[in-house]
């Protein structure tokens, strides 16, 4: 591929300068041959129409259907959102060349700032603290710091070792915690090798002080963290609850919860909007947040570098080096909510 690629940048639900800095806007039509380029979701038949001839699409979701056997000329697939595209064929992309490109990179930093923050919150009981000035209920000094706790020299566990994780470690290291962790994907070594000592799942839940859960969904580790491990949690605990609410029984943490078993701080939940009577909304010595730790306008920008870089890469004939790439090995694996790795039937 010599000349500029014939690129479809159809990124809605994202709107367009949300994800592209003014520079970047300028860049885009300088680096690919732009069809479409608007926030509004480009009309399915001209979509098709494009994607029979086009290089490379840009999209939020595949909603283009059966036309991906068509597209003859297509060489990636770059979704804007932290996901990988659901009702697409993996086994015709892997078979054709067709690189399936995810933006979840981009989220790394801001959701484990946003980490970090949340668990010392809940740990120091800052929220809890601003109520009570609010409601001139105050208590200063030691008698407002009953059952806190720092950071600092305590036994971490991290729950998955990707991309979350290995943006929130640095964070983590200059308070001088022991840092564990448990992931079913890396080997002992490798995760030696990366500064965190392995530990099976039951042991990281009993010793941690501070637990954060951070893997990507998969088939295999829905509801993962069971009552049983749960109840494992120490009382003077805290579990920082990050990546998806598909890796925790959410019912037996709201019990737990609310019978004073720990702390937690919570970004994601199974149905989002969360119900307004759901009954974690009343669990004492708990952090909600309403799903914000990846949408900083600033930190969404970066989507857009990543998305041009790799279209320049790929026009020059190069493999792509920012985004996240679907692996044959690991495409089937992710949840059905998030992948759905069929073939052609």
């Amino acid at each position: 591929m010599t000349s500029r690629p014939t690129v479809l940048v159809d990124p809605s639900f994202r709107k367009m300068d949300e994800i592209f800095s003014d520079e970047d806007l300028r860049r885009l039509p300088e680096t690919v041959n732009v069809k479409w380029g608007k926030s509004e979701p480009m009309p399915i038949e001209d979509a098709a129409e494009v994607l029979k001839v086009a290089d490379a699409v840009v999209c939020s979701s595949w909603r283009y259907g059966d036309v991906l056997y068509q597209a003859q000329n297509l060489r990636a697939i770059l979704s804007v959102s932290g996901a990988f595209p659901i009702d697409l064929d993996y086994d015709h992309c892997f078979a054709n060349n067709i690189r399936v490109l995810s933006a979840a990179p981009a989220f790394g930093r801001q959701v484990a700032e946003m980490a970090l923050g949340m668990a010392i919150a809940c740990a120091r009981g800052l929220v809890e603290g601003h109520q009570a000035m609010q409601s001139n209920t105050e208590k200063y000094l030691h008698a407002g710091n009953a059952g806190a706790f720092n950071l600092y020299g305590k036994r971490v566990g991290l729950i998955g070792y990707g991309g979350l994780a290995r943006n929130l470690h640095p964070l983590l290291k200059p308070f001088g915690c022991r840092i564990s962790a448990y992931d079913a994907w890396l080997g002992e070594r490798y995760l030696r090798g990366q500064g965190v000592t392995p530990l099976p799942l039951e042991e990281l839940m009993a010793t941690s002080q501070f637990i954060f859960v951070l893997a990507v969904p998969s088939d295999e580790n829905r509801a993962l963290l069971d009552r049983a491990l749960l109840e494992r949690i120490r009382p003077d605990a805290a579990l920082i609850l990050i990546s998806r609410a598909h890796l925790v029984d959410f019912d037996a943490l709201t019990d737990l919860l609310h019978a004073g078993r720990f702390r937690a701080a919570i970004d994601v939940f199974p149905q989002e909007p969360l119900d307004p009577s759901h009954p974690i909304r009343s669990a004492p010595n708990v952090l909600l947040s309403a799903h914000r730790a990846g949408s900083v306008r600033e930190a969404l920008w970066e989507i857009g570098e990543m998305v041009l870089d790799d279209l320049e890469a790929i026009g020059k004939g190069l493999p792509p080096q920012r985004m996240q790439r679907a692996e044959p090995e690991l495409a089937p694996r992710y949840a059905s909510t998030r992948v759905k790795g069929h073939s052609r039937r």
